[in-house]
């Protein structure tokens, strides 16, 4: 990774998205899309790619506007300078209340879910939860430290997590029977609706490509670095995803991966390689779901400092934009985001414990939400299109329009879950609560 005055490289930009993206959700999010498509490995197949349309088109229409601008905050600086500062302030305020601490949640308690597996230990929610927010207490700890030690850590676990998903896709392929998945598709299950609920899944696999616009103004040559990370690092995704998901099934098949739910990942891999490869692929998934806890972190700890830098939009913002010179980051920034992480995991664990979201969870719905919320960043493409500052109609129109498809895909799914007016409500509610907080604080500034 080539890196220049400090600054992270094209490497860790593709990285930090792959990182995110390819973690814990493939693992234990497989089963999950199996049994929302009744077992159907084609239907599967194509939710997969179809929820890749969010980001491959989405990653596209961002490039366009981070080629336009060098400054901190990413998505929430797209807002800002090709929306308005309401529309960043409130984009700001989903993302630091709701979107990065429910994923970090949710994502760092698989951790110690696939440590019982590993171990085979009999851990209860409290201990898998409890060994997620100790790991993710250190991320945070480490990150603040060493930001080149961050950085170095989701290159190397970001190569670690393919490992497995490539060794458990390739041979799954050519020791099983790729064919044997067509036998549960039909045409009635296309037809239904019962596999949208397959989406939610889907996004969560797919999500936290945006998190690297949160380090745009670190990465070296940024314009053109941050727009070719976006358009690559989402291909490559879908291609590993997929093959993983046709290599599980052609071994086992569709009806033991669902049986076995997150321990198929061990399971395959302990037929595939015996019982000391299958400990060493689970290693390996851990790590991975370490990588993807670490790009969360990564970018949540900076959210609180760029939403400093455009004003009073947050509560005690004038100690989040004090950078720590010797470290290179916003000390107060990372507690803040910590403190709001620690609620989320609370939530989390009720939630949980008490079943509230079967075959779901807390994140699912905000990640919806984030993509109906993109939408808007898509129509800014369009209008610059319109307006000529953007040439191609490719670029300028038929991503656009696509990007919106896929974000609406992403939202049917989250429509499925029986809570979702309940937590949309909140999300809205947070968003208006932060507009109400913005023309406070302009008014008492003017």
């Amino acid at each position: 990774m080539k890196k220049e005055n400090g600054k992270y490289g094209v490497i860790t930009a593709i990285a930090m998205i792959v990182g995110v993206c390819i973690g814990s959700g493939i693992f234990f999010k497989s089963d999950n899309i199996l049994i929302a498509t009744g077992g159907s490995v084609p239907l599967g197949v194509l939710v997969f790619v179809l929820g890749a349309i969010s980001i491959i088109f989405g990653g596209l229409c961002l490039s366009q506007l981070s080629s336009r601008t060098d400054r901190a905050g990413g998505v929430i600086t797209y807002f800002e300078e090709f929306g308005s500062k309401r529309l960043a302030c409130g984009f700001g305020w989903f993302q630091t209340f709701i979107y990065y601490p429910t994923l970090s949640a949710v994502v760092s308690w698989v951790i110690g879910i696939y440590l019982s597996i590993l171990f085979a230990w009999d851990l209860s929610l409290e201990l898998q939860i409890l060994i997620g927010f100790a790991f993710l207490t250190i991320c945070f700890i480490y990150n603040i430290l060493s930001r080149r030690f961050g950085g170095a850590f989701q290159n190397v676990t970001t190569v670690i997590k393919l490992i497995p998903l490539i060794s458990i896709a390739v041979l799954g392929l050519i020791f099983g029977n790729p064919l044997e998945g067509l036998r549960h598709a039909s045409s009635s299950q296309v037809v239904g609706a019962a596999w949208i609920t397959a989406v939610g899944p889907i996004a969560f696999s797919y999500d936290g490509w945006v998190v690297s616009t949160s380090i745009a103004h670190e990465i070296d040559k940024s314009k053109k670095n941050l727009s070719l990370a976006l358009i690559l690092a989402p291909i490559f995704v879908l291609i590993v995803y997929v093959m993983y998901f046709l290599g599980v099934t052609s071994y086992i098949g569709a009806d033991k991966v669902m049986a076995l739910g997150d321990e198929h990942v061990s399971y395959v891999a302990s037929k595939l390689l015996g019982s000391f490869g299958a400990k060493a692929i689970l290693v390996f998934v851990i790590i991975s779901v370490m990588g993807t806890v670490n790009g969360l972190v990564l970018g949540f700890i900076r959210l609180p400092y760029s939403l400093s830098l455009r004003g009073s939009v947050l509560p005690f913002s004038k100690r989040l934009s004090t950078i720590n010179e010797r470290l290179g980051v916003s000390v107060h920034s990372a507690i803040y985001a910590y403190v709001i992480m620690v609620i989320w995991i609370i939530v989390h664990y009720l939630t949980t414990k008490l079943d509230l979201l079967p075959n779901s969870d807390i994140s699912e719905i905000s990640i919806a939400m984030s993509y109906l919320l993109y939408i808007i960043l898509y129509y800014k493409v369009f209008k610059m299109y319109r307006a000529g500052e953007i040439k191609s109609p490719t670029m300028g129109i038929i991503v656009p329009i696509f990007a919106t498809i896929g974000s609406l895909f992403i939202l049917s799914g989250g429509l499925q879950s029986a809570f979702f007016a309940y937590y949309i409500t909140f999300c809205i509610f947070i968003v208006l609560i932060s507009f109400v907080y913005y023309n406070f604080k302009t008014r008492t500034q003017n």
